[in-house]
């Protein structure tokens, strides 16, 4: 049963190590530090470097795909490293903290991975699993747009709520079934 799990960076190696993920992304501002899991080989590793803003401000990048200024493809690459995926072992998606990028991009993944499933199904899932994601409505909103999803996808994060306040998520689990 394929996984994706959702981390903030501070729990990276430890979630790395315990689950035997084989594959990794990394979504944080480009000037962050980080060093990917000696586990984890370069080729399976996605590095998307983005602000967590919900719109453009100075000095910040902001995810950009589909019609949104359409320059770095951010959630195209994020589509097609998943899609890639041979989905055998887990697969982690961490954010700085691991509430927002990261959920929204574990939301995306999931959607991505399974287009028949309902939108509000998944976001669901993702609540139940984490009392903390706060999924970024920009990258949301970009990837309903490539998805072609209607806007089913923001209205379903809308729709779950912000989530419970937090400085850093807790490590969790969304199954793709």
């Amino acid at each position: 049963m394929p996984t994706l799990h959702v981390c903030p960076l501070a729990r990276l190696n430890e979630t790395v190590e315990a689950i035997g993920a084989s594959h990794l992304v990394s979504l944080i501002n480009p000037s962050t530090a980080m060093v990917r899991p000696a586990s984890i080989p370069a080729e399976r590793h996605l590095f998307i470097g983005i602000s967590d803003m919900a719109e453009p401000a100075d000095g910040h990048t902001v995810a950009a795909g589909g019609h949104i200024v359409a320059v770095n493809g951010h959630i195209e690459r994020l589509i097609a490293f998943v899609a890639a995926w041979p989905r055998v072992q887990p697969l982690v998606i961490h954010c700085w903290a691991g509430i927002s990028r990261s959920t929204a991009a574990a939301f995306i993944a999931a959607c991505a991975l399974a287009p028949h499933r309902a939108e509000a199904e998944i976001a669901l899932a993702l609540r139940r699993a984490s009392a903390t994601a706060a999924p970024n409505r920009r990258l949301v909103a970009i990837a309903d747009d490539v998805l072609r999803r209607q806007g089913r996808m923001i209205a379903a994060i809308e729709r779950m709520g912000r989530g419970r306040d937090a400085l850093e998520g807790e490590p969790f689990m969304l199954r793709l079934d």
